[in-house]
């Protein structure tokens, strides 16, 4: 029996410790390629505020894993609105590969590094350089995870979600009042969803009508 190397190891104990699915030692293997990219990018380009490794599999990837295992579809399309360093869509693309994967990325330096990425992880995702709202079409499923102004973000976000899609946010206690009501009534909440990350972080839901 192959050892599992320490960065998986260190990863599924995140999982575990939230109750989540442990990833098998490929998927993991693809996670410790992507920790790797991010940090090296990161020492020359703000991608993230984080930067420790441990930091990183607990606040980012543990979060966007856990997110991924509850997704309430295993394909279809999906939209990362403002995906930054790839949060969630590229740890959604590597635990659910049935699901297309658009990251909308209008910094230049941001989509240059999510190009690299999945090009480093050998990834189908496509990679949308521009405003989101320029796609010009719907998808099943879109995520929206620590963006700028997110309210303002959620409103342009929602006409992106083809009826009966989701709108999947990941949010704290604090700010799900807010962003539900950003989203505006097109949509039916279900119970957030406890990720890991702290006590307060969950994944909020929304289904269009």
């Amino acid at each position: 029996m192959t050892t599992p190397s320490s960065f998986e190891a260190r990863l599924n104990a995140v999982l575990a410790e939230s109750g989540h699915l442990p990833l098998d030692s490929e998927t993991a293997g693809r996670f410790e390629d992507y920790s790797v990219v991010l940090q090296r990018w990161n020492a020359r380009t703000n991608l993230t505020a984080i930067r420790d490794e441990d930091c990183i599999i607990r606040r980012h990837f543990a979060e966007c894993i856990a997110a991924a295992q509850v997704l309430p579809a295993d394909n279809g399309s999906l939209l990362d609105f403002g995906s930054g360093a790839g949060f969630p869509g590229i740890p959604i693309a590597l635990c659910k590969p049935e699901i297309h994967v658009t990251l909308a990325e209008s910094q230049g330096k941001k989509a240059a590094f999510l190009r690299e990425a999945i090009r480093t992880l050998g990834l189908s995702t496509q990679v949308h350089s521009d405003r989101a709202e320029k796609l010009g079409k719907t998808f099943d499923l879109v995520t929206l995870r620590a963006v700028d102004k997110m309210e303002t973000a959620i409103e342009a976000a929602t006409p992106l979600v083809c009826p009966g899609g989701w709108l999947v946010l990941l949010a704290t206690s604090g700010t799900r009042a807010c962003l539900q009501i950003a989203a505006g009534t097109e949509f039916t909440w279900s119970a957030p969803v406890p990720l890991p990350g702290g006590d307060d972080h969950m994944l909020l839901l929304g289904q269009k009508f």
